[in-house]
Formats: structure tokens, C-alpha cells, sequence
């Protein structure tokens, strides 16, 4: 459906922040903001960013 934009670091990245952005929904101040971590939480385990295809940014090596 979507082309694979992300690299590996890239998506490891925004799968620990998202994480930890939702983790704050739960612990430490728990505040609904927290939830905004589904954005990159979500885009990273797709390994595709629409943001990056609306700029023609790639950070993935392979061709897909």
C-alpha cells in the first residue's frame, strides 16, 4: 500500500518515543498529551512516513 520510507534507526527510534511519549498518558505527570506518541509509535512499526513522502525524503536503503 505504502512505500517503505524509513531506515532501520530511524524506525527504532520512533517506536522508543512513541513508547516513551504514551508511557507519560500512564506514569509521571499523566497527561492525555502523551497520546500524540501513536503518531510516530505507528509510523515506525509501518516503516512508512507520510510526511517523508510528501517531501521526498528517504531514509531507507533498500529499494522497495
Amino acid at each position: 500500500m505504502f512505500k517503505t520510507n524509513e531506515g532501520t534507526i530511524d524506525r527504532v527510534l520512533r517506536v522508543i518515543v512513541g513508547l516513551a511519549l504514551i508511557a507519560i498518558v500512564f506514569v509521571g505527570p499523566k497527561t492525555p498529551f502523551g497520546w500524540i506518541g501513536l503518531v510516530p509509535l505507528l509510523t515506525g512499526l509501518a516503516g512508512t512516513c507520510p510526511v517523508y513522502s510528501l517531501l521526498g525524503i528517504n531514509t531507507c536503503k533498500l529499494k522497495r
